[in-house]
């Protein structure tokens, strides 16, 4: 078991390393740099539980405008994929009933992720695989300027994808695997 320093340097190396340096989201790098990310763990947590910690990080980020973004870390939990898929679906719904949408929005990271009706080891993968299950809540006002103001904000996943596919899947893994030790 990792302390909650390790995880966060894991996230961050992860971070800077994956999401920033191969600009798989070229509108990351000012918040790391600003450190305007939060990086709440939560352990020994069952799905409302952790329903109820993506609220308060909602109400932290409300209360905190300096505060860009939370990459919420579950450590320990939602480790199957499929049980993470039922957490984001929840932690979705979630947002809406708790009168959310529109002011924040989820984007899925897990270190098992697979997108729909792509092989569970298919290099495009790694783009949103990360070294812990995250839910990464972000506020849409700032997403839709850093959207608007990118000369080519739809060619983005397809972009990571080529990417992924000139680095291979040995890159990716090495990495995560180089950052838990």
């Amino acid at each position: 078991m990792f302390s909650d320093q390790q995880v966060i340097a894991q996230c961050q190396q992860w971070v800077d390393k994956i999401i920033i340096n191969l600009n798989f989201c070229p509108f990351a790098k000012k918040e790391f740099v600003n450190n305007t990310i939060y990086y709440p763990i939560f352990r020994n947590v069952d799905k409302p539980q952790a329903l109820q910690h993506l609220v308060e990080q909602c109400e932290y980020l409300t209360e905190h405008q300096e505060i860009s973004t939370s990459l919420i870390i579950f450590p320990e939990q939602f480790s199957l994929f499929e049980d993470y898929l039922d957490l984001v679906s929840l932690a979705e719904r979630c947002l809406v009933k708790k009168g959310y949408e529109g002011v924040y929005q989820i984007a899925s990271f897990h270190p098992d992720y697979y997108f729909a009706g792509v092989d569970e080891d298919d290099v495009s993968n790694y783009t949103n695989r990360a070294p812990f299950p995250i839910l990464h809540l972000l506020r849409e006002d700032s997403l839709a300027k850093a959207i608007n103001s990118h000369p080519d904000a739809e060619g983005i996943p397809d972009k990571n994808i080529a990417l992924c596919e000139r680095k291979g899947v040995e890159f990716f893994k090495t990495f995560l695997q180089s950052i838990k030790n």
